[in-house]
C-alpha cells in the first residue's frame, strides 16, 4: 500500500488521512464501519478535534483495535496552557490513548492568537512540555490564515502544518504559496484540507449531498474536476490530503489517490481547473 514521508516526523503515512468529521454524528456502528474500511485500505493517519461534536467519542471507540498501528492526531483550540491542558487530558481519555502522535494548536486565525499562545501562560508552554514527556510525540499547527501560520512557524520549529491548500485559492489568489515554500524549507509535514472544495456554500443552497462539509465540494459526478483538484494539491507539495468530512469524499480520495500520484497533473487538467475558476471566482471560498 502506498505511503509517503510526513516531513521530518519519521512517519510513513498513507497519502489520505481520516478526518474525524467522517465519524461525527453518524452513530457508533457507522463509525466502526468507516474506520474498518479505511484500515483495510492502508489508511494509517487519523485526525480529530474536540470541536467536532461527538467525533472523539465515536473515533476513540472505533480505533480501539487499531490504536498501536496508526498515527493519531488531535488538537486544542485553547490559547492558554491551563485551558489547553484540560482539553488535552479530556481528549486522551475520550480517545482511549496515553499519547498523541501529533498534537496541534488548532485554528490559529490571527497573529494576535499566535501571540497569545506563545505568550506567558500560553498554550505553547503546554505543548512543549507534553512533547518533552512524550505525550505529544510531535506538535503542529492548523490554520486558515497564512499570516498566522507563518508567524507561528517563525517562533517554533513545528513538525506539521495543516492548511487549506486548494486549487481555487492557490491558483486564483496565491493562498498557501509562501507557507508551502517556508514549510518545505523547514522539512515540515504538510497536510492539506479542502482540496476537493469548489467554493463556499451559497445562501439557501441545499447541503443534502454533503451535510458535513463546511464548504461546497465538487459534486459526485464531477470526477474529472475532483481528480484534477487532488493532483493540483499534490503537485504543489502536500504530503497528505484530508478530504471534506463526508465518507463519500473520503472514500473517493482513498480510491483515487494512488492514480493521482502515479499520473501527475497534466496541462489538460490544469486548463480544466482554470476554466472552472472563471466560473466560481466571483464566489467566496470560506
Amino acid at each position: 500500500m502506498i505511503q509517503r514521508a510526513l516531513g521530518k516526523t519519521g512517519y510513513s503515512v498513507f497519502p489520505v488521512a481520516y478526518g474525524g468529521i467522517v465519524s461525527m454524528k453518524d452513530g457508533q456502528s457507522e463509525s466502526d464501519k468507516y474506520v474498518s474500511w479505511a484500515i483495510d485500505r492502508g489508511v494509517n493517519y487519523f485526525d480529530v478535534a474536540p470541536s467536532y461534536q461527538d467525533a472523539e467519542e465515536k473515533l476513540g471507540n472505533s480505533l480501539k483495535p487499531y490504536r498501536k498501528n496508526v498515527y493519531l492526531a488531535c488538537k486544542t483550540a485553547e490559547r492558554m496552557a491551563k485551558d489547553a491542558e484540560r482539553e488535552m487530558l479530556n481528549s486522551l481519555n475520550t480517545l482511549y490513548t496515553d499519547y498523541f502522535d501529533v498534537y496541534q494548536l488548532h485554528g490559529l486565525a490571527s497573529v494576535e492568537e499566535v501571540d497569545m499562545a506563545f505568550g506567558p501562560g500560553g498554550a505553547m508552554e503546554l505543548l512543549v512540555k507534553m512533547k518533552e514527556k512524550g505525550i505529544a510525540r510531535k506538535i503542529g499547527i492548523t490554520c486558515h490564515s497564512e499570516e498566522a501560520a507563518l508567524k507561528a512557524i517563525s517562533l517554533y520549529p513545528f513538525d506539521t502544518v495543516l492548511f487549506p491548500l486548494n486549487w481555487h485559492m492557490h491558483m486564483g489568489h496565491d493562498m498557501g504559496k509562501q507557507l508551502m515554500k517556508t514549510a518545505k524549507s523547514l522539512d515540515m509535514g504538510v497536510l492539506s484540507m479542502k482540496q476537493l472544495v469548489e467554493r463556499a456554500w451559497l445562501d439557501g443552497e441545499s447541503r443534502e449531498e454533503f451535510p458535513k462539509s463546511w464548504c461546497k465540494p465538487f459534486s459526485k459526478d464531477e470526477t474529472a474536476l475532483r481528480i484534477a483538484a487532488m493532483k493540483y494539491v499534490l503537485s504543489i507539495g502536500a504530503d497528505i490530503l484530508i478530504p471534506p468530512g463526508n465518507f463519500e469524499c473520503f472514500s473517493f480520495e482513498v480510491e483515487n489517490v494512488e492514480n493521482c500520484i502515479k499520473n501527475p497533473l497534466t496541462e489538460e487538467e490544469t486548463a480544466l481547473l482554470k476554466a472552472h475558476l472563471e466560473k466560481v471566482s466571483a464566489h467566496p471560498f470560506f
